[in-house]
């Protein structure tokens, strides 16, 4: 199936979703999902379809959020983070944390959904994408609205969403924005300037075809004017509300307006007072809320004022008991919070075995790179970037160890290698010792950089220690050194330069990190022209190098500098060069 066709029908499920049809889009969620390819079967297709396939799975998680079915959603929530983050899109990990957020949100556990949602929010405006950025602000804003009742810090965010959505001209986050200004009026009591709101977000949903938002912000309107003390307005929006409620099929919703109709006709103080319709009315939502679970508290109050007030006592009594019978399960109820909270954790738990497996693969994968690459690059790499950098000025080492090719065809190849190994671990030791950063190997020659990747001043200094420490004396285990030919004499030369240079990762499948440059090139002739048992540097280097040691009035131990007569560097024609000595 073509990406266009996925995407029609990816925006037909959000469609579903916005009229409230949950159980339809969760079906059209698993067509589509069935129709996108594996990734071990075409890794480019799979690519290709990364949007697509976090978008699929945001609508499963809504409609199984919306069915009550919080831990199927929060599985789909945790796919969604894990297919972000395996694919370095910062964008889908943002679009995960909000649907997980959701989910918390409808367990009620609140600091998870902050934490969530801010996560969101912190990743939206590190991207920049302004139509995250508007989502997030409302999510957050509604966390500081209902649950922190921080209504400032609420208007603010939510102020800030609805300026981004005008700018951008997202009607659905316009309404959405809002509609939460609307409830931060109604909170704090101001309910003239919430019904202006609430009314604005209403024409929008219309407008839009959004029935589930109409329906809950006509709802809205309702309550507003029954704190209003306007009962015959509220019933109206009531009426309409439960009519929209009943075209979408939402039970709980149904039963909620069901109960405020039914109140209103139970109050004395409403001009259509009539105890008949009060009971009809309230008696259906009791038997809704009973269907799907819900203790109908409320329902059973305002038949027990009812009766009171109509003097049939006997009836009253008994809604009354009804009342306080469900209060008194209230600490059942908490026992069967707390097992169904210990039977999440314990799928939970389950969950975290299989993520778990994950993050060991994700921290093998980084730990082999971190080894093979610099660290920093290797975090660019993992994040996506593509690694090309300019560094005005780096020292660049080159180390080779003397008489190397007849000291190893006297040698078993085992051997060899585990020379090759022990010298290269201690220069790796010093190398990372001094701040320095270890390039690569040829053969018996080694590679290092101070000032690069990561650009510092002092790049000189470091790389002069660590060329003196490697010039000590290497202490060969005894294994090995038994294992050299009688009349071998272990050296090495090293060769140092300082300039300008290029550094970036070189292949697409078997990748190093590299530098090059002229001043590279430079480095390793230091190298090839010194001599046994000295560190050979450019005129450039010691006179660097001088300066620093002069300013910091450091004398870095006792180095000091032994000029060498000119002599021809092979492409390079006459050079002065100096030996670097440290005084013992």
């Amino acid at each position: 199936m073509k990406n266009q066709e996925l995407q029609n029908q990816v925006d037909n499920t959000e469609e579903l979703i916005e009229q409230g049809k949950f159980n339809e889009a969760e079906t059209l969620c698993y067509e589509i999902l069935s129709n996108l390819p594996d990734q071990s079967e075409n890794a480019e297709r799979w690519r290709e379809t990364l949007t697509i396939r976090s978008n699929v799975l945001r609508f499963l998680a809504w409609a199984l959020r919306e069915t009550d079915r919080h831990t199927e959603a929060l599985e789909v929530a945790e796919l969604i983070l894990a297919g972000a983050k395996e694919a370095g899109s910062k964008r889908d990990e943002a679009i995960g944390c909000r649907v997980i957020g959701y989910v918390h949100r409808a367990r009620r556990n609140h600091p998870a959904v902050l934490e969530y949602f801010h996560r969101a929010l912190t990743l939206s405006e590190e991207i920049g994408d302004r139509e995250l950025i508007c989502r997030s602000l409302n999510d957050v804003g509604a966390v500081y609205c209902d649950n922190v009742e921080d209504y400032t810090k609420a208007l603010d965010m939510f102020s800030r969403a609805l300026a981004i959505g005008e700018e951008l001209g997202i009607n659905y986050q316009i309404a959405a924005s809002l509609e939460n200004i609307g409830v931060v009026y109604t909170k704090s009591g101001m309910y003239d300037q919430a019904l202006e709101w609430c009314g604005k977000a209403l024409a929008i949903a219309e407008e839009l075809g959004s029935i589930s938002r109409a329906a809950n912000m006509t709802g809205n309107i309702g309550v507003l004017y029954y704190y209003l003390g306007d009962y015959s307005r509220a019933m109206e929006f009531f009426i309409r509300s439960l009519a929209m409620y009943k075209e979408q099929g939402n039970k709980a919703f149904i039963a909620l307006q069901l109960g405020n109709i039914g109140e209103i006709y139970s109050l004395p103080k409403f001009d259509g007072y009539d105890p008949a319709k009060a009971e009809e009315y309230l008696m259906k939502a009791i038997a809704q809320n009973e269907e799907i679970g819900i203790k109908p508290w409320d329902q059973y109050r305002a038949l027990a004022e009812m009766e009171r007030h109509e003097k049939r006592w006997e009836n009253s009594d008994t809604y009354f008991r009804k009342y306080h019978q469900l209060e008194k399960e209230s600490s059942t109820i908490e026992i069967k919070k707390k097992a169904e909270e210990m039977e999440r954790e314990k799928q939970a738990a389950e969950r975290e075995k299989i993520l778990s497996v994950e993050r060991e693969r994700s921290d093998v994968t980084t730990k082999i790179l971190h080894q093979v690459l610099p660290p920093s690059i290797a975090d660019r790499l993992i994040k996506g970037e593509k690694v090309a950098d300019y560094f005005s000025q780096v020292s660049i080492l080159f180390a080779d160890i003397v008489g190397f090719t007849p000291i190893a065809s006297k040698m078993p190849a085992r051997k060899v290698l585990a020379f090759l190994n022990y010298v290269f671990g201690e220069f790796d030791r010093i190398i990372e010792k001094h701040g320095c950063e270890k390039i690569k190997t040829i053969g018996d020659g080694y590679m290092a950089v101070a000032g690069a990747p990561i650009e510092c001043p002092d790049h000189a200094e470091r790389i002069a220690r660590a060329a003196v420490e490697m010039m000590g004396d290497i202490q060969l285990p005894e294994d090995i050194r038994s294992s050299l030919p009688k009349d071998a004499k272990f050296n090495i030369r090293i060769g140092i330069n300082i300039g300008p240079a290029f550094g970036g990762i070189v292949g697409e499948k078997r990748f190093v990190y590299d530098i090059y440059s002229d001043a590279v090139n430079t480095a390793a002739r230091m190298e090839s022209h010194g001599e046994p048992g000295k560190i050979h540097v450019s005129e450039e280097f010691a006179f660097h190098l001088q300066n620093r040691m002069d300013m910091m009035g450091d004398d870095l131990g006792g180095i000091i500098f032994e000029e060498r007569e000119e002599i021809e560097i092979k492409g390079k024609g006459m050079m002065k060069t100096y030996f670097l000595e440290a005084k013992q």
